[in-house]
């Protein structure tokens, strides 16, 4: 499978996804369940070092055997699809589906991860780096954008 995008995050994978489904026939559709697996990289959104972890998804499609088929009166229409013509399913979609929904929503190498810093954009999780402390950093540093409001008389209701 080749990179798979989520939002603003990119994920690959080292080697090719494992996966297995089964197909059920139950007479007006074609069930489609399963699992795929792998393990996933991408960066991580606070160091941006590239980082690996294992993914799992379980695969779920519903097929219409006949475009004049109706659906079960509890599934929307982006629930199933109708069975092609050729009878050939195409997986990619299911599984790419079904990794989406375990991406996290913010990737991070670590729930402890440190980040950057925004003076110098060292890698804090290597140790600290030389710049000084923001609140030592006196008139050198970028001015509030915020600060016009410190005295702002707000109304409360």
């Amino acid at each position: 499978m080749p990179v798979v995008k989520a939002g603003p995050d990119l994920y690959d994978f080292a080697e090719p996804l494992a996966w297995q489904v089964d197909v059920t026939n139950t007479g007006d559709a074609l069930l489609v369940t399963g699992t795929v697996e792998g393990e996933a990289k991408t960066s991580c959104a606070r160091c941006v070092d590239e980082f690996s972890f294992p993914v799992t998804g379980e695969v779920e499609g519903y097929f219409l055997i006949g475009a004049d088929r109706e659906a079960p009166e509890d599934m929307d229409d982006d629930e199933f699809d109708v069975l092609p013509d050729d009878n050939v399913i195409d997986l990619e979609p299911l599984l790419r589906a079904a990794l989406l929904l375990e991406f996290p929503l913010v990737p991070l190498c670590d729930e402890e991860c440190k980040g950057l810093c925004p003076t110098c954009g060292a890698n804090l999780n290597d140790g600290p780096c030389g710049c000084a402390p923001a609140e030592d950093a006196g008139d050198d540093a970028p001015p509030n954008p915020f600060a016009v409001l410190k005295d702002f008389p707000f109304e409360q209701n």
